[in-house]
């Protein structure tokens, strides 16, 4: 099969970031021939301004064909974009690695967990109202089913890496909605891994204190969101992190960092994240096709990037560089063999 990928290069840095890419992908599609098709579609602030939607109808009918999309960092209608293409096509996992690399300065040299979200719903379904004048009210909502799939989806990972899950959660005070994830927790993974519950105020505070301690946190969408982004900061940066959004029938990839404007168009911008998420997209494809050319690919650029960053001349001023974007890019590419 040949994986059809909508390409949304995004807003701020998203554009160059993509633009300066271009030469790793098609290096890797040439070196392991892969079956990729990418098609380059508008999304974001450009497009809201350019056809008043930030999902334009002609966006979304590629976007419908394609198996994959590969995301740049969207500016201010991010909500319009992100949030609503993860829930048009029920991508319920976000996987979200926080992963040490070589010459990052950290407190920590040894961060390597996964956080896995649940991605569809809690408070960011987005039902809130105004009740009276001055009152707000969001409803949260947490279902038996979601909690399943996303539970096993920890599952599936923990066996792949070191068995641990911790579940994160806060029943203590959300007794219905967070005590429903919670019992499911229990009763999916107790006995087949090394099983651990901890209030999500807790697993900020032991995020800090101790980030080894973790291997797979399952945790609802609003505590997920919010510990993710701690622990990417926690292993180096938020500019390091990628994520994916996976579904049954198409999955997202992208950095979790911003469009950045403040250093958009200076060419300074870090391309890790968004070569990791590329990454992760083939490790997608070779869950989907079972062929060990995309696992080779993404092991690839994975293991390039780390070659770099172990030399550490190439890393740019977010890293404590001061090497361009495309001085890191071609340094690279050279790795890629």
């Amino acid at each position: 099969m040949t994986f059809q990928i909508a390409v949304i290069p995004g807003d701020g840095v998203g554009q160059e970031l993509y633009a300066e890419s271009k030469k790793i992908i098609a290096k890797l599609i040439e070196k392991y021939n892969l079956n990729i098709n990418l098609i380059e579609v508008e999304a974001g602030d450009i497009a809201l301004s350019k056809y008043g939607e930030a999902l334009p109808k002609q966006t979304l009918n590629v976007i419908d064909k394609a198996d994959m999309i590969l995301k740049g960092p969207v500016g201010e209608s991010a909500m319009d974009v992100v949030v609503k293409l993860r829930q048009m096509y029920d991508m319920y996992a976000n996987i979200r690695p926080a992963k040490s690399l070589p010459n990052v300065q950290s407190r920590y040299s040894n961060v390597d967990l996964l956080i896995v979200r649940e991605n569809t719903e809690d408070l960011y379904k987005g039902f809130e109202f105004l009740a009276s004048n001055g009152v707000a009210i969001a409803i949260k909502v947490i279902t038996e089913y979601a909690s399943r799939r996303i539970v096993n989806v920890a599952l599936n990972y923990a066996l792949m890496r070191r068995r641990k899950v911790t579940c994160v959660h806060k029943a203590n005070v959300m007794r219905v909605t967070d005590g429903l994830f919670a019992s499911v927790c229990r009763e999916v993974l107790k006995g087949r891994v090394n099983f651990e519950e901890m209030y999500v105020d807790a697993a900020a505070a032991n995020l800090v204190r101790d980030p080894t301690r973790f291997d797979v946190i399952v945790t609802t969408n609003v505590y997920g969101d919010i510990l993710s982004d701690e622990a990417s900061q926690i292993a180096g940066s938020l500019g390091l992190a990628p994520s994916a959004n996976i579904g049954d029938k198409k999955s997202m990839f992208e950095p979790v960092h911003g469009a950045a404007f403040d250093i958009a168009g200076k060419g300074i911008v870090n391309p890790t994240a968004f070569l990791l998420s590329i990454s992760m997209m083939f490790n997608r494809m070779y869950e989907l096709s079972n062929d060990q050319k995309y696992m080779l690919a993404s092991r690839s650029l994975e293991n390039s990037i780390i070659e770099v960053y172990k030399k550490g001349d190439k890393l740019t001023p977010d890293v404590g560089g001061n090497a361009k974007l495309k001085d890191m890019i071609d340094d690279i590419y050279n790795h890629i063999v």
